[in-house]
């Protein structure tokens, strides 16, 4: 892959440390140990590896969801993030080509009439989701008739859609699992809605950088070490994205 020169370093790295935003509501990408505070996850490996390429500390910058990693990228606190590749998150970031999809899809109440995912998007059908997860922002420009209901985090959507007996859950599928356990009867539809495309961005503004964050995506892809610190992490439901 492309060679880190000292302008590539002084981009993704101005302070002289690669701040790292990370999403702390995907449980597939990243983690904290509640014993010892330590971060992990296939997201915190890859950036710590790309510190380890850039010759520079890596300080992780923990948000509660990816909207708020997003949000914080034009006051310029991180200089590399891992998130949902989004259109309205491009205004701000530049991202790479994906480096792991994660489908996204609807748990439906005990009893549900609907069978399919083509049958939620109807009048009257009112969805559950995490507001500003990717796959809200994907629902919000691709439905027509159901209403969505955004609740902060996915345990506040589930627990939005059992009290108010609301029609789905959107969520991702490993999550919805989840959630289907602790709702007897629910069922999880079959097929998705969409697949998350997780990334890595930087704040616009930085080209070199930027360039060499794509090359880098592609580079953990193609290695192996994407799947690599997907056994490591023993994380299920998550594939490998093609190489862009």
């Amino acid at each position: 892959m492309t060679e880190c020169t000292p302008a590539i370093r002084s981009e993704l790295a101005p302070t002289g440390t690669l701040r790292v935003g990370i999403n702390m509501s995907n449980f597939l990408l990243t983690r904290k140990d509640p014993a010892t505070g330590e971060f992990g996850g296939v997201a915190v490996d890859l950036g710590r590896e790309l510190g380890r390429r850039l010759g520079v500390p890596v300080e992780l910058l923990p948000y509660p969801n990816p909207g708020a990693l997003a949000e914080a990228a034009r006051s310029g606190v991180w200089d590399v993030g891992f998130l949902g590749a989004e259109p309205q998150r491009a205004n701000e970031i530049d991202f790479t080509a994906a480096y792991v999809e994660i489908e996204a899809t609807y748990l439906v109440p005990p009893g549900s009439p609907i069978k399919t995912i083509g049958e939620v998007d109807r009048a009257g059908v009112r969805i559950a989701v995490p507001g500003k997860a990717a796959y809200d922002l994907y629902l919000t420009r691709n439905l027509k008739h159901a209403e969505l209901i955004r609740e902060q985090g996915a345990d506040n959507a589930f627990k939005k859609f059992v009290a108010d007996k609301l029609d789905a859950l959107a969520g991702l599928r490993p999550r919805l699992v989840t959630d289907h356990g602790n709702l007897p009867g629910s069922r999880i539809l079959d097929g998705r809605f969409t697949a998350v495309q997780q990334a890595a961005g930087t704040p616009k503004g930085r080209p070199a950088g930027a360039q060499y964050l794509c090359d880098f995506i592609e580079d953990v892809k193609a290695s192996g070490l994407v799947a690599q610190l997907i056994g490591e992490n023993k994380v299920r439901d998550l594939t490998v994205a093609a190489k862009a």
